[in-house]
């Protein structure tokens, strides 16, 4: 058997605290979501001032991103290169701003961001990665 590796519920503090600095100090009004490697919600905040929309797109992205276990702007250059057939895929977040957590080669998570440009939702999900020092 293999060891894995998970969030903790302090991991998913430290994370949800560094993306919202990040898009405050930027004064970004985005949703940050947080989800574990089954794509699964673990965290959700609408800042001040975010559409509601970005409150379905944010979960999106972590999702494709932690399932995916890539970058979501992968899945976007896909697209926008031709393949739209890709459409179908049973993905939902296909746009960049969804990024991996990724511990000792182990997709562990995911950060999704909805609100600004695509990559300054990506922007801000690697700044709250970047608070676990992985």
């Amino acid at each position: 058997m293999k060891t894995k590796h998970v969030l903790t519920s302090d991991d998913v503090k430290k994370i949800a605290a560094a993306a919202e600095a990040e898009a405050l100090a930027n004064k970004w009004a985005v949703t940050i979501a947080i989800v574990d490697d089954g794509g699964h919600l673990l965290n959700l905040q609408r800042l001040d001032g975010a559409a509601p929309i970005s409150s379905l797109i944010g979960p999106a992205k972590a999702r494709t991103a932690a399932l995916g276990q890539r970058e979501t702007k992968i899945y976007e250059d896909i697209v926008n290169n031709g393949r739209t057939a890709f459409l179908s895929a049973p993905l939902d977040g296909l746009l960049e701003g969804g990024v991996p957590i990724i511990v000792e080669g182990q997709t562990i998570g995911a950060v999704g961001v909805s609100g600004v440009k695509s990559n300054e939702d990506a922007q801000i999900a690697k700044a709250g990665i970047a608070a676990l020092s992985v």
